[in-house]
C-alpha cells in the first residue's frame, strides 16, 4: 500500500499536571524539571522528539511551570560564568538544552484532562498530523518507537498510538485497545479503545503509552467529546470515536512496543528508572554498579 501523506513536523508535550504523587517535591518545582540522573525528565523527552525529526515543539503548561520554559531558554550569566572558569564541558551541557528546538509553550488554564490538553494545541498545529509525547514515559533512544509510529502514520495515514503488553492485573493502570492483526507483525489495527478498564471488562492486555500520532481531525472530535472518568476530558474517548469511524479522520492503529521503557510517573519506577539509566552510563556506570553490588550484598 502507498499512500500520500502531509510530513510530520511537530510535536506536542502536555506538562500541565500538578504532580501529585511527587509531594512535597512539587510543591515549588514542576514535575517535569526532577531530575532523572543529571538531566530533567522533560529534556529526554524533547530529545527523543528531535531524534524523530520533530524540532517545533509545543510544551502544554500550567501556573507554577516558569521553570520548564527557563530551562530550555538562554542563561547568559551562567554561561558566561563557565565560559570564564574554562569549564567547556558543563558550558556545553548547559547550551544544548538551549539549542535543541523551537519551543513554543501554550497554558492550559483549567486542569481538564489529557484531552483538553491536546485540544489546546489545535491553533499551534493547524491542519497536519502531530506527535504527543507524554513526560512520564521516557523511551530509550536505542528503541526508536516515535520514528516507527510516524512510518505507520505515513503509510496508513489517520492515527496511530504506541502500544505495550502488560499483565492482565495492571491494565485497570492504562486506556487498553482492542486490536486486529496487520501484515505486520509489530503493527495492529485498533478497533476501539476504552479508559483505564477493569480486568474483567478489558478487551485484551495492550496497553496505551504515552506516545500518539494524531491526526489533526482529532480536534473537532476533541471539542464535543463530553468529560468521560475522572471527569476529564479524555484522549482516549476521542481516539475511540476515530476507530470506530475512518470517514471521521482515518484509521487508528497501533505500534506495538518491545522495547525499554522508564516510567517516570511512579515515586518507585522513578528510582528505578534513576538507577537503570545511571547503570548504563559510560561516565557512571561502571562505579555505580560496582557500589550497588556491594550495597544490596551487605547492606541487604
Amino acid at each position: 500500500m502507498t499512500q500520500s501523506h502531509p510530513r510530520i513536523s511537530k510535536a506536542v508535550i502536555p506538562a500541565a499536571g500538578l504532580g501529585t504523587r511527587f509531594l512535597p517535591a512539587t510543591k515549588a518545582t514542576p514535575k517535569e524539571m526532577l531530575p532523572v540522573v543529571d538531566k530533567p525528565a522533560i529534556q529526554y523527552v524533547v530529545e527523543e522528539a528531535v531524534s524523530a525529526g520533530l524540532d517545533d515543539v509545543l510544551m502544554v503548561t500550567g501556573r507554577n511551570k516558569r521553570p520548564l520554559e527557563d530551562h530550555f531558554d538562554r542563561n547568559y550569566e551562567l554561561e558566561s560564568a563557565l565560559e570564564k572558569k574554562g569549564d567547556a564541558n558543563r558550558l556545553a551541557k548547559v547550551q544544548e538544552s538551549s539549542d535543541l528546538a523551537t519551543m513554543h509553550y501554550v497554558r492550559q488554564g483549567d486542569p481538564r484532562g489529557l484531552g483538553h490538553a491536546v485540544l489546546c494545541a489545535a491553533p499551534h498545529v493547524g491542519n497536519e498530523p502531530f506527535a504527543v509525547l507524554l513526560g512520564d514515559d521516557l523511551i530509550d533512544p536505542r528503541d526508536p518507537l516515535l520514528q516507527r509510529m510516524i512510518e505507520v502514520q505515513e503509510l496508513y495515514g489517520g492515527s496511530v498510538v504506541a502500544l505495550m503488553e502488560v499483565a492482565p492485573e495492571q491494565i485497570h493502570l492504562y486506556g487498553c485497545a482492542a486490536v486486529e492483526a496487520t501484515p505486520d507483525r509489530d503493527v495492529v489495527k485498533v478497533s476501539g479503545l476504552v479508559e483505564k478498564p477493569e480486568p474483567a471488562d478489558a478487551p485484551s492486555n495492550y496497553a496505551i503509552i504515552g506516545r500518539y500520532v494524531l491526526d489533526p481531525a482529532v480536534f473537532d472530535v476533541l471539542r464535543e467529546t463530553e468529560p468521560g472518568r475522572g471527569g476529564e476530558i479524555q484522549l482516549t474517548d476521542a481516539l475511540q470515536l476515530l476507530a470506530q469511524d475512518e470517514k471521521v479522520g482515518g484509521p487508528v492503529h497501533g505500534v506495538v512496543f518491545k522495547g525499554r521503557r522508564y516510567d517516570t510517573g511512579d515515586r518507585g519506577d522513578y528510582l528505578r528508572a534513576i538507577v537503570r539509566l545511571a547503570c548504563e552510563r559510560e561516565d557512571l556506570g561502571p562505579d555505580f554498579r560496582s557500589w550497588l553490588r556491594s550495597y544490596v550484598t551487605e547492606e541487604m
